[in-house]
């Protein structure tokens, strides 16, 4: 069963961002103990746009720490936020799972916690600004170095150097890297995109997602991309 351990816990509020008279919770601070966690996420931390962040099927952001040696060598190493958790804005930092480790509807006991992956993320412009490279959310897209969001079906308690264990494993068919390989490389495959929106535990928006494209063709995604989500 895959298991690792947290890093990092990481809430934060939302606050001035990027082009003038927005905002943006992005830049999340590492907590030094145990936070309680709900269906929208950790108690204290906050989304500035609910239209686009937060919500059930995203309660709570993860990102890889073994990532971060991949952007170093693309990026260059004079990238202050790189090897930081909390560097893509999100509330779980762990070594030792990626995109092809995790399975849509995973679930994991994180604490006293029990998290169940939702969906990928998908990037957007404000990482553009966070990162201050024109194309970051274009490159985190490219590469499916992406992080994931959960679900909160049993509230709890979460702090750094908690377990994260798996405990059910529904869809392995359904990694990570495959649901992101079928929504951004073969974006196409009419198959692979109707599976994907049947997988009741894909969050509802993906699902729609994947049924819109099967009528109507590829979305665009470069609002979402370049700025103005």
């Amino acid at each position: 069963m895959t298991e690792t351990t947290i890093t990092a816990v990481l809430v934060g509020k939302a606050a001035p961002f990027g082009p003038p008279g927005r905002t943006s919770a992005i830049a999340k601070s590492p907590v030094d103990g145990p936070r309680a966690v709900g269906p929208e996420g950790f108690l204290d931390d906050e989304q500035a746009d609910r239209r686009v962040h937060g919500g059930p099927d995203k309660a709570i952001h993860h990102y890889p720490l073994d990532h971060h040696p991949a952007w170093r060598d693309e990026l260059g190493g004079d990238v202050p936020l790189l090897g930081q958790p909390g560097a893509f804005g999100e509330n779980l930092a762990t070594l030792g799972l990626t995109e092809a480790d995790v399975c849509v509807g995973d679930r994991f006991r994180a604490g006293t916690a029990l998290l169940e992956v939702a969906q990928a993320r998908q990037p957007c412009w404000k990482l553009n600004h966070r990162f201050a490279v024109p194309d970051m959310a274009k490159r985190v897209q490219t590469t499916g170095r992406t992080g994931w969001y959960y679900r909160v079906p049993e509230p709890g308690v979460i702090g750094p150097g908690d377990r994260l264990a798996l405990v059910d494993r529904p869809y392995p068919q359904w990694t990570l890297a495959r649901l992101l390989h079928v929504l951004y490389v073969d974006t196409q495959n009419r198959e692979a995109l109707a599976e994907m929106a049947a997988l009741p535990v894909l969050a509802q928006s993906w699902r729609t997602l994947a049924e819109r494209r099967l009528t109507q063709g590829v979305e665009d995604w470069s609002k979402r991309l370049n700025g103005g989500d």
